[in-house]
């Protein structure tokens, strides 16, 4: 295994001296503005910046990689956490930095699990046939919480989103029909493979309708493309934080 710390070519670095580098330089090497980058220095995010006896800032390749790595950290995994990740990794050294990648990979891991399973659940139960509605065929909040497993609290929510609005008159407690408690099931499965509200709310009036599934799939399928584009900046991130630790500047 290679040892980090190698002296890398300097062709790596799209500048004219890897230890030289400007603000502007690493801006435009990266694709970030200068006040980007020095808000970056501010967070935490890069090594330590040298400056000349003039007070200007200078750069070097490890400044460069962390800025690429952070980039594509944020877009796999938040811009928060990238820069916990970052500061991490100066303060406690690569084994840290290790250990945030594999839980970084281990949470896309498992909501693409949990995508396949809502997928299965909603195509299941966008499927069912509803029948003929009788009034004992309803169930009260308690019973769907139960059912559910879910807080009363959680369905109550839903309630004020409009996600899953059950029949009520006034001053009566909320009865859930099947088509709610099958909305409700629905809502369930895609809150655990890590559907917003918000986007929730635009894809329940469809499974009401003619063509619910052919909408819920193409969400979902929308989803699914959003993980292959975290994991595909994951393995960037990867790159360019191989690269940073061989500069040594990350413990």
């Amino acid at each position: 295994m290679e040892s980090y710390g190698e002296k890398w070519p300097e062709s790596v670095i799209p500048s004219r001296n890897s230890a030289g580098l400007r603000t502007a330089d690493i801006a435009r090497a990266t694709g970030y503005s200068v006040q980007q980058i020095r808000n970056l220095e501010r967070d935490g995010v890069l090594p330590r910046v040298s400056r000349t006896p003039g007070g200007y800032r200078m750069y070097g390749e490890a400044h460069l990689w962390a800025v690429r790595a952070y980039r594509a950290l944020a877009a796999g995994t938040g811009p928060v956490e990238a820069k916990r990740i970052l500061r991490e990794a100066r303060e406690q050294g690569p084994s840290r930095l290790f250990a945030l990648l594999d839980r970084a990979h281990a949470d896309v891991d498992r909501e693409r699990r949990d995508l396949a399973f809502a997928r299965e659940a909603a195509r299941a139960i966008a499927g069912e046939p509803l029948g003929d509605i009788r009034p004992d065929d309803a169930m009260s909040i308690s019973e769907l919480s139960r059912a559910l497993g879910v807080r009363p609290s959680t369905l109550r929510h839903w309630d004020a989103e409009g996600l899953v609005v059950p029949q009520r008159a006034e001053g009566a407690s909320r009865r859930y029909l099947p088509d709610d408690v099958r909305i409700a099931r629905l809502v369930h499965q895609l809150r655990l493979a890590g559907y917003g509200i918000s986007a929730l709310r635009e894809l329940i009036p469809w499974l009401r309708g003619a063509h619910g599934w052919d909408e819920i799939g193409r969400a979902l399928a929308a989803r699914d493309s959003g993980l292959d584009a975290r994991s595909a900046a994951l393995f960037e991130a990867g790159a360019a934080l191989h690269m940073l630790l061989r500069t040594r500047e990350y413990g």
